[in-house]
C-alpha cells in the first residue's frame, strides 16, 4: 500500500510525541525531499519525504530494535517494500544490514547524522539559524569529537563515500537543503 504524505505523519505522530525525535523527522523529510528535487528525482518527492519522516519510526518506543520494529509495523500495515527498505537501510552497519543501494537510500544514510551535527552547529550561532552556516563552521565541529558527540562521524563519512562525494560537497548540499527547509517554516 501506498502512503500519503499526511498518512505517514499520522502514522509518525502514533509512534513518537517527543519534540525532538518529531523535529528530527520533518528535518530529514524536508532534507530528503530536497534532495529528490535536485538529483532528479522530482517526480518522487513525496516519497523521498516519507522515507526521510519515518526513519526512525520505531526509536523512540523501541529504540533497542531499531529499523528491525518499524520493519514489523509496516509490514502490519501491508506498506510497500520499498519504503520498508529505505527506512531500514539508514541504520546499515548498525543496526540493519540492508545495504543501501538506491541514491534515495544513500543519500538518507548519508544525511541522517549529519542534519543532527548541522543542526547543533546552527544553534552555536547567535542566529541560531543555518541561514549563515558555512561548510567550514561545521567542518571545524565535525572535527571535534565532544560536540555533537551522539552523531557519529563515521557514518556521514561512510555516507559521502557510498555516494561518491567529499565531505564539504556533502556538508553544503545538506545546508542548502536545510535552509530551503528553514525558509518554508
Amino acid at each position: 500500500m501506498e502512503l500519503t504524505y499526511a498518512q505517514a505523519l499520522d502514522l509518525l505522530k502514533e509512534y513518537n510525541q517527543g519534540d525532538f525525535h518529531l523535529k528530527h523527522a520533518y528535518v530529514v523529510s524536508d532534507v530528503m525531499g530536497w534532495f529528490a528535487e535536485q538529483l532528479g528525482y522530482g517526480d518522487e518527492r513525496e516519497f523521498w519525504s516519507i522515507v526521510g519522516l519515518l526513519h526512525d519510526l520505531d526509536f523512540e518506543q523501541y529504540p533497542e530494535e531499531h529499523c528491525v520494529k518499524s520493519q514489523e509495523i509496516m509490514r502490519e500495515r501491508g506498506l510497500e517494500e520499498r519504503l520498508i527498505r529505505a527506512t531500514a537501510s539508514h541504520g546499515y552497519g548498525l543496526v540493519s544490514d540492508i545495504k543501501p543501494e538506491h541514491l534515495m537510500e544513500k543519500v538518507l544514510f548519508a544525511t541522517d547524522e549529519l542534519t543532527g551535527l548541522i543542526g547543533a552547529a546552527a544553534l552555536m550561532r547567535p542566529s541560531k539559524s543555518v541561514s549563515d552556516l558555512e561548510v567550514k563552521s561545521v567542518k571545524k565541529k565535525f572535527k571535534d569529537k565532544k560536540f555533537a558527540a551522539g552523531c557519529s562521524r563515521e557514518v556521514i563519512l561512510q555516507g559521502a563515500e557510498m555516494l561518491g562525494w567529499e565531505l564539504d560537497e556533502l556538508i553544503d548540499k545538506t545546508i542548502q537543503a536545510m535552509r530551503a527547509s528553514e525558509q518554508v517554516e
